[in-house]
């Protein structure tokens, strides 16, 4: 059944602000407009719709479509607006996508984007359909996609894209600027600088688009160019975005071991690095994986039932703890009432710390140059942190039981507990990046077991010493 529309808008410049709320995600209603052209088969009514559309917002709508609605969407595409659409769909959602083109179709898309996008993009399709699409592409674009391909995941060498602008370094403003307008059409769809380089094509600075445009013709390469942070091809991406964000790159030119310049990075490429990069952190540090619009029920259940089952581990060997003072706990019924209270805030401290941790080593701000430091005052706050919350809860355990050595048992464990889980919280992050582990992805379930053992153990252990 057809859904109804006629209510809303119809011309494009209204629909251009009707398509997006103020914090630019899509109307809600916006995505039924959609899905109700294609149910009738409006070819016109889709155009206009995603005529509104910036192909990054189209990307985002198909995420809200169905499969089905999605395949009758892509025919309605062209070549150009394809390429510019897959480089900014989820990763599940573009495989599906590009299960669905056609081999012909794909490979006139890809001939759009860059070699590193493109490159991006082939990495996600089976062997077969890959085979097929590089055969249909023009030499040069196939020769520059399966260069790409060769490098590892996640280096330089595959984030970069091989079309990079560069000029002897005894050329003038003037040559170079003429040089960029007679192959404008061979030149990278964005670029900030003009790389040097030396007979044997190795990059000795970057002439800056900026300081090319204020110079003067007859003036040489040489005297405007700037210093340049070479970028190895085989370089973690992650380190990459590192050195960006160090030194306030734009872009930074790519080399091979012999030094030779291969292609560049840009700033637009590191922001989706530091963004990938950010996700997975914060997901390993809850112990999942990513699991998009588009992903699979049963993946998602195997990615985080592992670390569930790991927990249960840790969470028994906290709970040996309870069953060792049972007999006090059943003389003094408070104490089930009051101990996880313990745990849960040393469990909230150690979050907090772990957190902090991770994030500094993630930002290279924690290093062996500084971990003891760090670690000293984490064990300072947490035992502040401590002292302060045990002097609250203390006063208010005593205005509920009246019993000043309940509020004492309580609150020394409790400062030892939130002292312990600071300490776990910094000590944790810094041993498996010494051993060679992602800090992120198991800190959390060593320091949650930390805090619930010694919350649980210290409060017991202080209340049979000291009320029975």
């Amino acid at each position: 059944m057809s859904r109804e529309t006629d209510d809303l808008p119809s011309r494009e410049e209204d629909l251009e602000d009707f398509a997006l709320g103020e914090d630019y995600a899509l109307n809600p209603e916006f995505v039924p407009m959609v899905a109700d052209a294609l149910d009738r088969g409006d070819s016109e009514r889709l155009r206009e719709l995603l005529g509104a559309l910036h192909p990054a917002d189209i990307a985002d709508l198909m995420g809200f479509l169905s499969s089905q609605d999605r395949e009758e969407l892509l025919p309605h595409l062209d070549p150009e607006m394809l390429a510019e659409i897959l480089s900014e769909l989820d990763t599940e959602i573009r495989e599906e996508v590009l299960e669905a083109v056609a081999p012909a179709t794909l490979a006139k898309a890809l001939e759009e984007l860059d070699s590193d996008d493109a490159a991006d993009v082939v990495d996600d399709l089976e062997d077969e359909k890959r085979a097929q699409v590089l055969a249909a592409m023009p030499e040069g674009d196939r020769a520059a996609i399966e260069t790409s391909l060769a490098y590892g995941d996640e280096t330089a060498g595959r984030l970069m894209q091989r079309e990079v602008v560069a000029a002897p370094q005894f050329w003038t403003v003037g040559q170079t600027i003429d040089h960029l307008r007679r192959e404008s059409d061979d030149l990278p769809e964005l670029f900030f600088d003009v790389y040097v380089v030396d007979p044997s094509y190795k990059p000795v600075g970057a002439a800056p688009v900026s300081h090319l445009l204020r110079a003067q013709r007859d003036t040489p390469l040489a005297q405007i160019m700037e210093q340049i942070t070479e970028i190895p091809v085989d370089m973690d991406q992650e380190e990459v975005a590192y050195i960006f964000d160090k030194y306030h790159l734009i872009s930074a030119p790519v080399v091979e071991p012999g030094g030779r310049l291969v292609g560049q990075i840009t700033v637009d490429d590191i922001v989706g690095v530091i963004h990938e990069e950010s996700e997975e952190d914060i997901f390993a540090l809850a112990g999942v994986s990513d699991a998009g619009r588009g992903a699979d029920v049963w993946e998602t259940v195997r990615s985080r039932l592992p670390w569930l089952l790991v927990n249960t581990l840790t969470a028994a060997l906290a709970v040996s703890v309870i069953r060792a003072f049972e007999g006090e706990i059943v003389k003094l019924a408070v104490l089930a009432v009051l101990m996880p209270v313990v745990a849960s805030l040393g469990g909230n401290a150690g979050t907090q710390t772990l957190a902090v941790a991770v994030r500094a080593l993630a930002s290279r701000e924690l290093s062996a140059v500084n971990a003891m430091q760090t670690v000293r005052r984490e064990m300072i706050v947490g035992l502040l942190n401590g002292a302060v919350l045990a002097v609250l809860t203390g006063a208010a355990i005593y205005g509920l039981f009246r019993d000043a050595r309940l509020s004492l048992a309580f609150g020394l464990a409790l400062v030892i507990n939130v002292f312990v889980a600071a300490l776990a919280g910094a000590l944790a992050p810094l041993a498996l990046e010494r051993m060679g582990r992602d800090p992120a992805v198991s800190s959390s379930i060593f320091v949650t077991f930390v805090t619930d053992f010694t919350g649980f153990f210290a409060f017991l252990g202080l209340a049979a010493l000291i009320l029975l």
